[in-house]
């Protein structure tokens, strides 16, 4: 059951609730009856390892640096 974080318009009032996918999302603050909206928190990306593949967003035949780089040591 996935924790949902919301926040109030009024009162800035913020809390976490736990809720079924199937369930509406709230909508009346329980501190002073404002209106609620959810926030959305973006996921994280991680990056582990050497680096890209040749075939991932690479300009070229793959003979570029880290660096943006030519083999010659100009840049592009």
């Amino acid at each position: 059951m996935p924790v949902y974080d919301y926040e109030c318009d009024i009162c800035s009032f913020r809390f976490e609730k736990r809720q079924h996918f199937e369930e509406e999302p709230l909508t009346t603050c329980p501190k002073c009856q404002g209106k609620l909206r959810r926030i959305i928190h973006p996921s994280p990306v991680v990056f582990k390892g050497r680096g890209f593949y040749v075939t991932d967003s690479r300009k070229g035949s793959g003979t570029e640096g880290a660096s943006g780089k030519t083999s010659s040591g100009e840049l592009d």
